[in-house]
């Protein structure tokens, strides 16, 4: 019998820890509005300034930053609640059919919000599917019955799936020497990132992913023709972002099956195992670490992070019953759709806002290098006192 299935009929309580990283992820992403980089530009010398910009940067192309922790961990997080939401309607009696069309309902909403997000601001709808929402609606539905699988056949799922879609872009042809990237989007001084040798498969805009998005993504209405992504993001991806989402079920039945023990243990050595066979696998070659495609080795890379996170957070909460210090992450934890959507809609109206009813003396009060940051603060602020209002209210917006 599954951990899920031998959880069903007891109620299980919240994972104040789970919230509190999520919390975390969403503020790291509402964070963008600290406009760290703009300040770090008006103090070259800083070495503080330096890091924090590289730290709410995406990497160019290999590695990884804090910001590009954002999506896996999200990613993550949604595969940890699956087996404590599906515990919860097994318990309130509900079959499979009504949780398996509420699955594929809520995957529909999440690619349709997705896609409305990143059309908020263009002449028509951006058909566009490498948005977080929208990568993790594509693969949701598949997460959901999985979770009804032996755990042997979970791990078997993520391994097939990661072989098989490196397997795929491996037999793709590289692109080779006197390969066009101008004519994809790939800058000039670009060479520093470009791959060689048999890593050369997972270049920017020369892959499989890439020839899959100029069939794809032109079956679409769009003002003009689809070239390429100029971040290099693809949607394919999704693929292996099920694999983070399957990582994420793992931890979740762990929670489950160990209850009320937290198995940190295992946290640890999934996070040790998982880190130690992406960086084998870069450094030697056979994949690299590349999250703007989502590599196989950057789903085990990210996973192996997050399952980090997933132990110090809770450690903290769990363990130490530090639940206090939690609180203000646990506040837009518990609220992280209504998160997302407020920092894509509300950033414009709120700082002009303050632009209009503060003037430039206040926002200056530091300086004008500063003036970014301050702007931020204040705008971070009003995003979370209106989540803490959510909270308060226990208006949770759920899909």
């Amino acid at each position: 019998m599954s951990a899920m299935a031998a959880s069903a009929g007891q109620p299980q309580p919240r994972n104040i820890a789970v919230d509190a990283y999520r919390g975390l992820v969403m503020l790291l992403m509402m964070g963008e509005v600290l406009r760290f980089s703009d300040v770090a530009r008006s103090f070259p010398g800083s070495r503080i300034w330096q890091f924090l910009s590289y730290n709410q940067s995406h990497v160019e192309w290999t590695g990884m930053s804090l910001h590009d922790t954002i999506q896996p961990a999200f990613t993550f997080l949604v595969g940890v609640a699956l087996p404590y939401s599906i515990a919860s309607r097994q318990r309130k009696g509900e079959s499979f059919q009504r949780m398996l069309g509420h699955t594929i309902w809520r995957s529909f909403i999440l690619v349709a919000l997705g896609i409305f997000l990143r059309s908020t601001d263009g002449p028509m709808t951006n058909f566009t599917f490498e948005d977080t929402l929208t990568q993790i609606g594509l693969g949701y539905t598949f997460a959901f019955l999985l979770v009804f699988v032996r755990p042997r056949w979970q791990w078997s799922a993520v391994a097939a799936i990661l072989f098989a879609y490196w397997l795929a872009w491996a037999l793709y042809p590289a692109p080779g020497p006197n390969f066009p990237y101008a004519s994809v989007g790939v800058p000039a001084d670009w060479h520093r990132h470009l791959l060689t040798g048999f890593a050369s498969h997972w270049n920017k805009n020369s892959n499989l992913g890439q020839a899959f998005d100029l069939w794809f993504l032109n079956l679409f209405p769009r003002p003009s023709r689809f070239l390429f992504n100029p971040g290099g993001y693809l949607t394919l991806s999704f693929i292996p972002t099920l694999g983070t989402m399957l990582l994420g079920v793992a931890a979740g039945r762990w929670f489950l099956s160990s209850a009320p023990r937290i198995p940190l243990r295992r946290f640890l050595l999934a996070a040790a195992v998982l880190i130690a066979a992406a960086l084998l696998f870069h450094f030697t070659g056979i994949c690299p670490i590349v999250k703007r495609i989502w590599t196989p080795s950057w789903t085990l890379f990210s996973g192996g992070v997050c399952f980090l996170f997933l132990a110090a957070f809770s450690w903290v909460v769990d363990v130490r019953k530090h639940r206090a210090v939690a609180f203000p992450l646990v506040v837009v934890g518990m609220n992280s759709i209504a998160a997302y959507v407020i920092a894509h809609l509300f950033q414009d109206f709120t700082q002009n806002s303050f632009r209009i009813n503060l003037g430039p003396s206040a926002l200056n009060l530091l300086g004008p290098a500063l003036e970014p940051l301050v702007l931020g603060t204040l705008t971070l602020g009003v995003y979370w006192l209106i989540l803490f209002w959510m909270y308060r209210k226990k208006i949770f917006i759920r899909i």
